[in-house]
């Protein structure tokens, strides 16, 4: 794991409680394991984390989404959706296939819904030109996919009613 990987981990580790985690799991079910640190700890994290690796690229930021997003633990997931959010702006069309990923494997609208308003929406919005139309047809087959959860994400990504 890299050193920020770790720090993050670390640091949601440190913040978590047994009421928090107990809590998180009766509402999320078995889809994911939780540490129980809040979505406050998390935010903090990842803020603390972009403070201390400043020097963090395009490549370094989506490397350590999908770092963090490797264990299924509701945490670290979400402080992946919360580094793609702060760095938004660093994301380019290609990165959708990432996040695809991240849609199918959420297992909790708790992560479809951010990664989809937070992140894809305004991902599309800073695109141009040949880069949107790809990413539109990006959208369109997401629209068309079988799974209801990448299908949701395209809508509330593209402002449509949600299915």
């Amino acid at each position: 794991m890299s050193e920020a990987g770790e720090f993050v981990d670390y640091t949601l580790q440190r913040e978590s409680s047994w009421e928090k985690a107990a809590e998180a799991s009766e509402r999320l079910g078995d889809s994911v394991k939780v540490y129980g640190a809040s979505v406050g700890a998390v935010r903090g994290t990842i803020r603390d984390a972009l403070k201390k690796y400043k020097a963090l690229s395009h490549d370094d930021i989506t490397a350590l989404s999908s770092e963090l997003w490797s264990e299924p633990v509701f945490e670290r997931r979400l402080a992946a959706v919360v580094l793609l959010q702060a760095r938004v702006s660093l994301l380019v069309n290609t990165d959708l296939t990432r996040i695809e990923g991240f849609v199918r494997q959420a297992g909790t609208r708790e992560l479809v819904d951010p990664l989809a308003k937070d992140v894809v929406r305004p991902l599309l919005a800073q695109l141009e030109g040949l880069a949107r139309e790809r990413a539109d047809r990006v959208m369109d087959r997401w629209a068309e996919d079988p799974d209801p959860e990448l299908r949701r994400a395209a809508a509330l990504a593209t402002g449509q009613q949600t299915p």
